[in-house]
C-alpha cells in the first residue's frame, strides 16, 4: 500500500510510467526472468519523455529479483502455464499542484500470480477497427505511460459491445495503416512466409515483438520485415496475431472494418506459423528451449 499526497503529479497530470514482465518456474524448480534488461531500458525511455529520474538497469533488475525471491511461494509450478507477473512503476508524488515535474518520485515493483492465458487452446480473437486514435504522431505512443491505456478503455468497450475482443488502431495522420492491436503489437504472416510487423514512431517497442522477430529469422528461417501495413491490403496475410507479455501471441481470426469482415487463417484455430512462434517463445521463457545469449536472468 502506498500513501501519497493528493496533489501528486501522477494523479493529476499523468506523470507516471510502468512496465510488465513475468517470472517463470522451470522444470528443475528454478525461476527465471525473460529479457528484463529490455524492460529496464524501455522504462528509462518513458522516464526521459516525462521528465522523471531514470532507474538504472542494475537497480531495476535487483528490485525485480528481490520481489520474486520474496514471493517465491506465489510462483506457480512448472507445467501449469502460470507465471508471476511483475509490475515495476515510477510515479510522481509530493505537494505540487502546478503542471511541472514532481518534487519526488516513488519506484516500486509489485507482483501477482497469473494463470495460463490460453486455458482451452489458442482460440483466435476477432477485432474491430477503432474510430479513435491511440496516440498522436509525436505524442507518447512509443513509451509505456498510463495515459495511452486510459485512452484505450472506451474504444475497447465499444468493441466488446459489438461482440468483438478488442480494437485495431490506425495511424492518426492518415487512418490507412495499422499501428497496434489493442494493447499489443500487430504481427502478420504473408503467403510467401514473411513475418511482418508495423513500423511507426507511435508504436510501443514490445519486448515480445522483438523476441518474435529474432525467433522468426533465427529459429524458423523466415524473412522478417518492419514496414507499413495498409488496412486495404490485408489479403497479403494468411495469419495474423497480437503479441505482448500477457498472451505472448493471441491469434487474430478476423478484423471488422466499416461493416466488412476480413478473415485470416481461421476463426476457430491458430495458424501453424503463429502456433510455432508461440511454442518456441514459450519454450524459451520456461527454460525448455535454449535461449539466445543474454535473454534469461536466473533468480534462484
Amino acid at each position: 500500500m502506498l500513501k501519497i499526497s493528493e496533489a501528486s503529479t501522477s494523479l493529476h497530470y499523468g506523470q507516471q510510467c510502468f512496465e510488465g514482465l513475468k517470472a517463470y518456474r522451470r522444470k528443475d524448480g528454478k525461476s527465471q526472468l525473460f529479457r528484463p534488461d529490455m524492460n529496464a531500458r524501455r522504462m528509462q525511455e518513458s522516464c526521459k519523455r516525462l521528465l522523471m529520474p531514470e532507474v538504472s538497469v542494475d537497480k531495476f533488475l535487483d528490485a525485480c529479483k528481490r520481489v520474486v525471491e520474496a514471493n517465491e511461494h506465489y510462483l506457480p509450478p512448472y507445467g501449469t502455464g502460470g507465471t508471476l507477473y511483475l509490475r515495476p512503476m515510477i510515479i510522481g508524488v509530493g505537494h505540487n499542484i502546478g503542471v511541472k515535474p514532481a518534487p519526488e518520485y516513488i519506484f516500486c515493483v509489485f507482483c501477482i500470480p497469473v494463470g495460463a492465458y490460453f486455458k482451452g487452446g489458442m482460440i483466435p480473437v476477432n477485432m474491430d477497427v477503432a474510430e479513435f486514435d491511440r496516440a498522436a504522431p509525436a505524442g507518447t505512443g512509443a513509451v509505456k505511460v498510463g495515459g495511452n491505456y486510459a485512452a484505450s478503455i472506451y474504444p475497447h468497450e465499444k468493441a466488446i459491445e459489438k461482440g468483438l475482443s478488442d480494437c485495431i488502431y490506425l495511424d492518426s495522420a492518415t487512418h490507412t495503416k495499422i499501428e497496434e492491436a489493442g494493447t499489443a503489437n500487430f504481427i502478420g504472416i504473408t503467403y510467401d512466409n514473411k513475418f511482418v510487423t508495423p513500423i511507426s514512431p507511435s508504436i510501443l517497442p514490445s519486448v515480445t515483438k522483438y523476441s518474435l522477430l529474432h525467433i522468426a529469422k533465427e529459429y524458423l528461417g523466415m524473412e522478417i520485415e518492419e514496414r507499413d501495413i495498409y488496412l486495404d491490403r490485408l489479403d497479403e496475410f494468411k495469419e495474423a496475431g497480437a503479441c505482448g507479455t500477457a498472451a505472448v501471441i493471441a491469434p487474430i481470426g478476423g478484423i471488422l472494418y466499416r461493416g466488412k469482415f476480413h478473415t485470416f487463417y481461421s476463426e476457430k484455430e491458430a495458424g501453424p506459423v503463429i502456433k510455432k512462434l508461440y511454442d518456441t517463445l514459450i519454450g524459451i521463457q520456461f527454460g525448455d528451449i535454449e535461449s539466445p545469449d543474454g535473454w534469461i536472468v536466473e533468480v534462484f
